[in-house]
């Protein structure tokens, strides 16, 4: 098990800790001008790409075997496909995703630009039956890879800007569609509908959490009180090495951001934080529940202010 990423070095290891040392050969890997700073390839290969004047950069190529997976797995998640290497197209022998982050949890990686390039889950439950939270992008061929997994029971979506591929997915695995009402215009084909700001058991061990400010209908779906699915709610920040609410980006209410946070901080049990943008993290529940109190605290003291992309920080 890992803390959301794959393993990665501190940079100043030497070239062949972590795999087999690689040639000058293996380099020419480049972000072309197509990045749209989804901050997904620098969740995925954080010593390898970094931000640099408001889109993503390579700041040096992979040293040995292990960071050229993950540069792999950056370059397949990436929702352009802006990460791209000089000796042509990527090899599909060397697609990790589905990526296992834990005994039961999967990114699905294949970001889609129509979700604003958010990452998605697959939730194994004690049945042997999967869940997927948000979606990659729609192919056939990546359903089917999914499917190997496990039959998808549910779809489950945070909210409106993550709706895009629900329905394709769900007609595809039999799955039932949830949605929260607040959001249902999204996806008015649903047939799941929560409503109200009263949580719901929607399956095995799965709790959804109506919470509504980033939209009217944004819902955390929380797992056997360990895997909190956030959508665009809260993230873990690098920049503040905290939890942070896209306050920039918050589209409906900072406000009642601040109350679903006050309403749900007490109730919410979890280890892994599982945003759809902004890093992954994994601390002991007692920890994570006080930085969620702290949290609250924080947001309540908000102001409303414009939409602003170039003010994300993540």
């Amino acid at each position: 098990m890992n803390d959301g990423l794959l393993p990665t070095s501190t940079g100043d290891e030497g070239a062949a800790v972590g795999g087999e040392e690689l040639s000058a050969a293996d380099g020419g890997w480049y972000v072309d001008t197509r990045c749209t700073n989804c901050d997904v390839a620098r969740q995925l290969a954080p010593e390898l790409i970094r931000e640099v004047a408001g889109r993503s950069e390579m700041i040096r190529q992979p040293r040995n075997r292990a960071e050229a997976r993950r540069l792999h797995a950056a370059a397949f998640a990436c929702p352009v496909r802006s990460i791209r290497h000089s000796a042509g197209p990527l090899d599909s022998a060397l697609d990790p995703f589905p990526l296992a982050l834990d005994d039961d949890v999967h990114l699905c990686g294949h970001n889609s630009p129509r979700t604003a390039g958010a990452n998605s889950y697959l939730l194994r439950r004690p049945s042997g039956t999967m869940m997927m939270i948000d979606t990659p992008r729609w192919s056939s061929t990546l359903a089917a890879r999914y499917e190997e997994l496990g039959p998808v029971s549910d779809v489950l979506l945070t909210h409106r800007d993550h709706a895009a591929h629900g329905l394709r997915y769900a007609e595809r695995f039999g799955a039932r569609l949830w949605i929260h009402a607040g959001d249902l215009d999204a996806e008015p084909d649903a047939d799941q509908v929560l409503r109200g700001t009263d949580p719901v058991e929607i399956g095995e061990g799965v709790t959804a959490h109506p919470f509504p400010g980033h939209t009217r209908g944004s819902v955390l779906y929380v797992a056997d009180e360990r895997y909190c699915f956030s959508g665009d709610s809260l993230y873990w920040s690098r920049t503040t090495a905290d939890l942070e609410v896209a306050e920039s980006v918050t589209w409906y209410s900072i406000a009642e951001l601040g109350a679903s946070l006050a309403r749900s901080a007490d109730r919410l049990h979890f280890e892994w934080l599982l945003p759809g943008h902004g890093d992954r993290k994994r601390l002991p529940a007692p920890e994570m529940s006080s930085r969620m109190k702290r949290l609250t605290d924080r947001v309540q003291r908000l102001q409303p202010r414009p939409i602003d992309f170039t003010a994300m920080r993540y």
